[in-house]
Parts: structure tokens; C-alpha cells; sequence
């Protein structure tokens, strides 16, 4: 195994992915042992029995990609994905309200799913979209999502923006102050990057599949699979 490779959530979320593309995906990762693999929620049926049999995470997105969902509508889904045996969830914070300041509504919003996933011993990762925020909006959040009690917090879905970038995770791995931890996420396609980033602190990693082989030395780099 590639001592890279257990930093790993191989992300496979693109939405026009068929099954046997899903299916293909996952093979191609499952020699690198990653972490985890961050699916669709359709897919959790389909890749249970693998992650299973490969003691390899199951990670789903909630809320994904806006998080805009009424909190209550989250909470839902958090507790379907519970009793589907997942063992981690990515969420989305509802970028709206930290743009409008609202920080209690976005605690409240946070802990209803975390009041499930901690007795659960589900991990919880709130995906902020970075891209969209300012410093003092991600310092906040960081703040907001300790005391809603979420494991991680990421700084991007991979569908927005450039991703990861080094001045807001060295924030946010400032802010978290080891109160929890941190995923870059997005933009990640090299063996440099991946490095550098679990250098400055990152427990984790959100990769794109594609990218998996190319940070691992085994294949050239794909321009196009700059994020997930």
C-alpha cells in the first residue's frame, strides 16, 4: 500500500456516472487501499458489499452540492444513510446562511445531524466551499463546527472554484487548532500536492479516482481530472 493512499477519500461523485462507470472506478482505486471511497447516495447499495469486503470506508454526501436542504430534510437523510451502514458523512454547510451571517441557525443546522452520527460512530466532515468565503467567514465556521460537534471539517465539494488552496487550509488548520480536523478537497492531482498539503497538518484528502493512480507514481497526469 501506498503510505499516501490511507489519507484517501477517493471521491466518485460526478452525476452522469453510470453504474459499471462507478463500478470501474472503484476497481481501479481498490490496489491502493484508500481510506475511504465519498459516493452518491444511489450508489451506497451498490458499493456496501465491496467497501465491506475490503475494509475500506464508506463515505456519502449529504446535503451535496448546496446545502440548502431545510435542516429537517438532513437530518432525514443522515439517518437513512445510518441504517445503510455508511461510516462517514460528508455534508454540506448551507453556504446562504454563512454568507448572511447566520451562524446559530448554521450550529443548529450541524448538531441535528451530529446528535445522530456521534452515537452512531459515523464521522461527520462539513464541507464549507471555501471558494465562496471570506477569511472571517471560515474562521467563524470553523468555530461554528466544533461546537456542533462535527469530526472534520473540508474545504470543498470539487465542483467549485479551485479547491483546495493553500492560504485557507492554513487557515481553517489554524482556526481547528487541533479541536478538529481537516480535509482539503478539490484540485489535489499530484503526488507534491498531496504531500505538501498532509504536511501542513490535513488528516485527510478528498481525491478524485482518476487522480488516485497519478499521486501514487503509476500513472501520467490528467489535466482534466483537476477536481473530482
Amino acid at each position: 500500500m501506498n503510505p499516501l493512499s490511507s489519507y484517501f477519500d477517493v471521491a466518485i461523485l460526478k452525476p452522469d456516472m453510470s453504474e459499471k462507470e462507478v463500478l470501474a472506478a472503484v476497481e481501479s482505486c481498490l490496489p491502493y487501499q484508500p481510506c475511504a471511497f465519498c459516493v452518491r447516495p444511489s450508489d451506497i447499495p451498490l458499493l456496501k458489499p465491496i467497501c465491506n469486503e475490503n475494509r475500506i470506508g464508506l463515505c456519502v454526501v449529504l446535503g451535496f452540492p448546496h446545502g440548502n436542504q431545510l435542516t429537517i430534510s438532513k437530518v432525514d437523510e443522515a439517518k437513512r444513510y445510518i441504517s445503510e451502514g455508511v461510516d462517514e458523512i460528508d455534508m454540506v454547510c448551507n453556504i446562504g446562511w454563512v454568507k448572511s451571517g447566520e451562524w446559530q441557525k448554521i450550529r443548529e443546522d450541524i448538531s441535528a445531524v451530529s446528535s445522530f452520527t456521534r452515537p452512531a460512530g459515523v464521522l461527520l466532515k462539513v464541507i464549507f466551499e471555501t471558494c465562496f468565503l471570506t477569511e472571517f467567514e471560515i474562521e467563524q465556521l470553523v468555530n461554528v463546527c466544533v461546537n456542533a460537534k462535527a469530526d472534520f471539517v473540508k474545504t470543498s465539494t470539487g465542483f467549485n472554484g479551485e479547491g483546495a488552496q493553500d492560504e485557507q487550509v492554513k487557515l481553517m488548520l489554524k482556526t481547528a487548532d487541533h479541536r478538529i480536523q481537516v480535509k482539503p478537497s478539490g484540485g489535489i492531482s499530484s503526488k507534491e500536492r498531496a504531500q505538501a498539503l498532509i504536511e501542513m497538518g490535513a488528516t485527510r484528502l478528498g481525491v478524485g479516482y482518476k487522480s488516485i493512480p497519478v499521486i501514487c507514481g503509476d500513472a501520467n497526469p490528467d489535466k482534466k481530472d483537476a477536481g473530482y
